[in-house]
């Protein structure tokens, strides 16, 4: 299992850098980092938070029927208005959580583990998980969206 970097640490805070070749070495590590998730009962993982700053990330829904794959240098490209507020978590900052608010529906532009460019459309859960890793291929923290804390466990509908 791959080790979680925790905040604060500062990978977790900066932009990362175009992932430019994929090799057996990045398949193997999508390969432990969809294991690192199911043993933490993460729904996705990004590359900052096991300290690699590529652009790069893996999406875990297996709970809702979807196998999981990775994102290499994802970009979202279009974003609906309709949004929605729910609860989320991170395993880089275990027992906060909050209301966060995003669109409803993404457009995302990506490379898969063959090196082909796909772009594909994503909603509900698959929306948002999407945007909360490729938040922290950015950067950016989900906590610095907050609305408001919660306390407990993330919804079961996340």
């Amino acid at each position: 299992m791959l080790k979680i970097v925790q905040a604060p640490n500062p990978i977790l805070n900066k932009k990362t850098t175009l992932v430019k070749k994929i090799d057996d070495e990045l398949v193997k590590l999508a390969d432990e980092m969809i294991k690192t998730s199911r043993v933490v009962n993460g729904i996705g993982l990004a590359a900052p938070q096991i300290g690699k700053s590529i652009r790069f990330c893996i999406i875990n829904l297996e709970h809702l029927g979807l196998p999981p794959f990775a994102l290499v240098n994802p970009k979202i490209v279009t974003k609906s208005w309709k949004k929605v507020e729910l609860e989320e978590g991170c395993l880089s900052i275990p027992g906060i959580f909050g209301i966060v608010k995003r669109p409803v529906e993404i457009t995302v532009e990506a490379q898969n583990l063959d090196g082909k460019k796909h772009k594909f459309d994503a909603d509900g859960m698959l929306s948002r998980v999407i945007q909360h890793e490729v938040d922290h291929l950015d950067g950016i923290l989900f906590t610095s969206k907050i609305i408001r804390k919660t306390s407990g466990k993330p919804d079961e509908k996340m």
